[in-house]
Formats: structure tokens, sequence, C-alpha cells
């Protein structure tokens, strides 16, 4: 598995939650790389940035993973490209950017995890994402950014992420 990290519009792409998730993807033997957006705060030109990023891949099934803007980012790639799962924390759903979520196809499975306390992205957002597209959805006592419940999180991901390598191993993903 290889999993592909996106990060938010403020912050870098070895930030404190994706290093955390990071550790656990290298744990449990999959490549990972992040992708660093530092200075472009266009969420569309990142979208496209990831799309030619992925479309030259060939390290095998890929798990797209996004924080905030880097969510909204992955995202709206996993609806335009095969990918094996979708892990989200407090993506940046319905902000703007020309990807119409609500029509969005996807065929992997998505994890959502985002804070009630979240005063950047309203929480009301990911759950309205989520209910078409039969996504997990975490609420977490946390804010956008995540980290007083970055272990948490990071079980979550842990489970997602052995879910869809088990799936991969017997062709059910």
């Amino acid at each position: 598995m290889h999993v592909i990290f996106n990060h938010g519009k403020e912050s870098g792409p070895w930030g404190t939650k994706i290093k955390r998730l990071a550790e656990v993807a290298q744990k449990l033997g999959c490549s990972i790389e992040s992708l660093d957006y530092e200075g472009e705060y266009d969420a569309d030109q990142r979208v496209k940035q990831l799309q030619a990023h992925v479309h030259g891949c060939s390290s095998g099934p890929l798990l797209l993973v996004g924080s905030s803007m880097g969510g909204y980012v992955a995202t709206a790639v996993a609806g335009a490209t095969e990918c094996s799962g979708l892990f989200v924390m407090a993506p940046a759903y319905y902000l703007g950017g020309y990807t119409n979520l609500d029509n969005l196809n996807l065929s992997c499975p998505v994890s959502i995890v985002h804070g009630w306390r979240d005063d950047v992205v309203p929480v009301e957002n990911s759950w309205r994402f989520a209910q078409p597209m039969n996504a997990d959805l975490h609420i977490v006592n946390d804010d956008h950014r995540l980290v007083d419940t970055l272990d948490h999180t990071a079980a979550i991901f842990e489970r997602f992420l052995k879910d869809i390598m088990a799936g991969e191993q017997y062709g059910r993903v």
C-alpha cells in the first residue's frame, strides 16, 4: 500500500498529524510520502498537483490522506482516480473549489475524523458529505487541529488501514 498525505492550507508536509499517521503506515509496511503544497493557497491548483502526481505513481494500491484543505484535495482526486481508500481529517468540504462534492462518485472506503469544536470548518460539512457516501464519520471532542485526540485519530487510521490492506489481500477492494 502506498499512502500519500496532503497537508492543510496553513501547515506543511510533515506537520504533527501527518508525522503521527505516517508512523502508523510505516509500521504496517506501507510506503509513504507527503506532498508539499506550501505557498499554494488555491485548493484546485493543489488538486491538479496531486492528480499529476498520482498519474505518475506506480507504487501499487493507493490510499489518499488529507487534513483540512488537504482533505478536500484528496477527496477531489479520489473521485477522479482509482484508489483503495480515503482518510480525511477536518476536511474543508463545501468551502469553495470546483469539485461538486454532492455529485462525487467514490468507489473506495472513506473515513472522516472531525472535531466537535472545529471553528474553521463546520462539523456539519463532514456530516453532509459522509451521509450519501456511506462514509465512516468519527466526531471527536477536539478543535480543527485535532491534536488533543491525535492518539485516538491514529488508532482510527490504523484500523482503517488494516481493513483496506486486508481487502486488498483478498481482492475485496
